[in-house]
């Protein structure tokens, strides 16, 4: 009996190498997106732009990232491929070489697509990897799966403000060799995976299903959830899009500076990200993304009223409440629908994308029409939103897969 449970727990150990490079290609994936906001300031001059056609360059990246997520990830619940990663990743790499060699605002949408579509490919298969890689531990591990995706996205604007604003867009060719990496980098995962997957022993006999919402509380939670997912991905795309504008514009400051507090901004995200998957595991996911949304309102309230320091503090402590909100999301979504992990990541990743795009658009005409300073005025309200979270159903200990082996 006492030699049996760690045995048991060595596949569950084993599959942390698979968390921890699933998490790289992660940061590899979104650094490379990230390199699409972060290089605004740059085409908005040279390529005459307003902040309308900023938005809508997001509205086609998040579109095209989102639209084929959802069937890319009902596809591999029923026949998983673990190397459809790498193609995800060479769309990405020609779209980065696009980017860089444009020679219209055309055929910058063109390249935005296909980055958009790269990532479409990769979320959903690198999410159920990620899940059955977990041990039963969901939160951490797709907290560190989060950590990877956030960080890449926080490394953009800082190699945006070193890299791309001295050397010009020509210079995002060279960030090339970051797809190729992750490109071989995925090979290795989907191997290892494949051949640690076997070595699991098969999984025991469930006692007794947890009981679960009916059909109409599940479709009510999903409603619920999107619409937070909304106002989450509608405030973070003020910030991706037209922060550093924001910055240039009512501050005076320069490119690289302004680039340099987007990073900051970003960079909480991977703390926030780790912290509400393992605290999801610990209190609940009802509570973190309560508190996600919600406990962020106080500071948005605050921000366009502050000074420069100010909004840098207050800018980092509210993507660090709020980014806690994704993993806590998808899992508490996961647990609703289970055995759909591609499905339900794929589609939750597709409107993470989808309704950001579909914000930035927006809020680059009101940008247009009222002014950068209004849009964060009005975006300031928008956390109120998470007041939906009191209408989500409390899922029982039974049915939270985190509290399996507990």
């Amino acid at each position: 009996m006492t030699v049996s449970a760690p045995t048991a727990s060595l596949p569950q150990r084993a599959m942390m190498p698979v968390l921890i490079a699933l998490s790289f290609t992660h940061l590899l994936n979104d650094m490379i997106q990230s390199l699409i906001p972060a290089i605004y300031p740059i085409i908005k001059e040279s390529y005459r732009l307003d902040f309308g056609q900023i938005g809508l360059i997001t509205l086609t990246f998040q579109v095209s990232a989102s639209l084929l997520q959802p069937a890319v990830g009902l596809y591999t619940d029923k026949h998983p491929m673990p190397y459809s990663m790498v193609v995800g990743m060479g769309f990405t790499l020609s779209g980065l070489i696009g980017l860089a060699y444009a020679g219209s605002y055309g055929f910058l949408l063109l390249s935005a697509a296909c980055v958009g579509i790269g990532s479409s490919i990769f979320h959903p298969e690198a999410t159920r990897m990620a899940r059955n890689a977990s041990g039963g531990q969901h939160g951490l591990a797709q907290g560190i799966f989060q950590v990877g995706g956030q960080t890449g996205g926080a490394l953009g604007p800082l190699l945006a403000a070193f890299v791309i604003v001295p050397r010009g867009q020509g210079s995002l060719a060279w960030f090339s060799v970051a797809a190729l990496v992750a490109m071989m980098l995925m090979v290795w995962t989907a191997a290892s995976y494949a051949r640690l997957d076997k070595a699991r022993p098969p999984k025991a006999a469930a006692a007794a299903a947890p009981a679960r919402p009916g059909k109409r509380s599940v479709a009510f939670a999903i409603t619920i959830l999107i619409i937070l997912l909304f106002s989450k991905n509608a405030y973070s795309a003020s910030f991706t899009s037209f922060y550093t504008f924001y910055l240039i514009g009512k501050f005076g400051i320069s490119v690289q500076n302004s680039q340099v507090m987007l990073f900051l901004f970003l960079g909480s995200s991977a703390v926030g990200a780790l912290a509400g998957g393992m605290l999801g595991d610990r209190i609940g996911r009802n509570k973190i993304i309560w508190f996600s949304i919600l406990g962020a309102l106080p500071f948005t309230l605050i921000l366009p009223y502050a000074d420069l320091f100010w909004t840098g503090v207050l800018t980092i402590l509210i993507n660090l409440i709020m980014s806690s909100a994704f993993a806590a999301i998808l899992i508490y979504a996961l647990e609703l629908l289970p055995g759909r992990v591609g499905l339900v990541g794929g589609f939750f990743y597709g409107l993470s994308f989808g309704l950001g795009g579909l914000a930035a658009a927006l809020l680059g005409e009101f940008a247009d029409i009222l002014g950068i300073e209004m849009v964060y005025k009005i975006c300031s309200f928008i956390p109120l939103m998470g007041l939906l979270a009191w209408f989500l159903p409390r899922l029982s200990e039974g049915t939270r897969g985190a509290r399996v082996g507990h």
